[in-house]
């Protein structure tokens, strides 16, 4: 593998926030949530949080942050007066870009009236609501606390507190789901106009209840029914599936996960947080916060629990296995800007790719065929 032969070219610069604490941890869900057990700690998470960033500014240079992501567990269980804070702390230590795209969590059920309001005057200014399913019996399966009713008051709510930047989060591949429960699932989401849905597959995944005792899932074939059907109904009706389970109205793409695809930088604030950053002397560093919510809060200082640098050999791979799920793929010329290293130390790789009808010519981007064996094809870069 050739050494890098230039600094790459700094990136757009995110910043993600990590809310840990939901109502009720949900079957199938992997993430760091941990349900409540009394009184979310907002003032005491708060100054976690900004201590934690005063520690990590050496690393951005008053480079702008372009985006701005609250995840979770359930970042809507704090209160708008804990966003107005945590945005005017942001504010005072790091730019944020005039335009910069500020989105939230949401979950149905954790809602008091009025509290969209208090968010979007806090300067949030996209939400993501997971609602999963419209479907009764499969929010059931899925452990959801809502109810479909709820899901519905919750975007309604949304759309007049002024959130016209709006995902709706869907779940397919549910226990007993057949293509018609998908398609109104979809139908009854985009009843309400958002500009973006995430649609993704539910899958399995280790540490989880669904894993341990699993559901019966649809096998392959009606696993295929549900994605093409609701596939030519979503780009009917305008929305096109920009990355692997992200479908968006045209220029509605969410420019935080865009970043993600892209090899961009961001910071990590909050329990269990996991960033990304490109640094002056041509080093790009991981690095991940303190999982745990007590431990995160009893730390001083910096809440950073361990970090690494992506070796050059591995930075092809990395860019890679994040720009092919986007469907036009990406500019060959970011490989370098993103990476320090030459295209010609892939080219093998790339052409042998290309012959076999897996890359398109000329651009680093999946060919139909491609997307389908995009892990056989990423491990040619290992």
């Amino acid at each position: 593998m050739n050494t890098p032969n230039a600094v790459p070219v700094t990136p757009p610069l995110g910043l993600y926030i990590h809310v840990p604490w939901c109502v009720r941890k949900c079957p199938y869900c992997d993430f760091n949530s941990h349900a409540l057990r009394g009184e979310i700690p907002e003032s005491a998470y708060l100054q976690a949080l900004l201590e934690d960033l005063e520690h990590d500014l050496n690393l951005v240079r008053e480079r702008p942050v372009e985006t701005v992501f609250i995840g979770g567990g359930t970042p809507s269980l704090m209160s708008g007066d804990f966003y107005h804070r945590l945005m005017a702390g942001l504010k005072q230590r790091l730019y944020l870009a005039p335009d910069a795209e500020i989105t939230l969590e949401a979950n149905p059920g954790t809602l008091e009236e009025g509290r969209f309001e208090s968010f979007r005057a806090a300067g949030i200014n996209r939400l993501s609501i997971g609602v999963q399913s419209f479907n009764p019996g499969h929010l059931t399966a899925l452990g959801r606390i809502h109810d479909c009713d709820a899901a519905h008051r919750a975007i309604g709510t949304a759309r007049r507190a002024g959130f016209d930047n709006l995902n709706i989060d869907l779940m397919h591949g549910l226990p007993g789901q057949t293509p018609t429960d998908a398609l109104n699932d979809l139908g009854a989401a985009l009843e309400h106009a958002p500009t973006h849905l995430s649609w993704y597959q539910l899958t399995l995944e280790p540490n989880t209840e669904f894993f341990s005792r699993p559901p019966t899932l649809p096998d392959d074939d009606r696993l295929w029914e549900i994605y093409s059907q609701g596939g030519d109904y979503l780009r009917a009706r305008g929305f096109s599936d920009y990355e692997v389970s992200a479908w968006s109205l045209p220029g509605q793409a969410s420019r935080h996960n865009l970043n993600y695809w892209t090899f961009g930088d961001y910071l990590a604030l909050g329990a269990g947080g996991h960033g990304k950053i490109s640094l002056a002397d041509g080093s790009i560093r991981r690095y991940w916060k303190t999982r745990q919510p007590e431990a995160y809060l009893k730390r001083i200082g910096s809440r950073t629990a361990g970090s690494e640098a992506i070796d050059v050999a591995e930075r092809p791979l990395e860019f890679l296995m994040n720009a092919l799920r986007l469907k036009e793929g990406v500019d060959e010329s970011l490989f370098s800007q993103r990476t320090g290293l030459p295209l010609s130390s892939v080219a093998v790789q790339l052409q042998k790719l290309r012959d076999e009808t897996l890359l398109v010519p000329g651009r680093l981007q999946a060919t139909d065929l491609g997307q389908r064996y995009l892990n056989s094809l990423l491990e040619r870069f290992l």
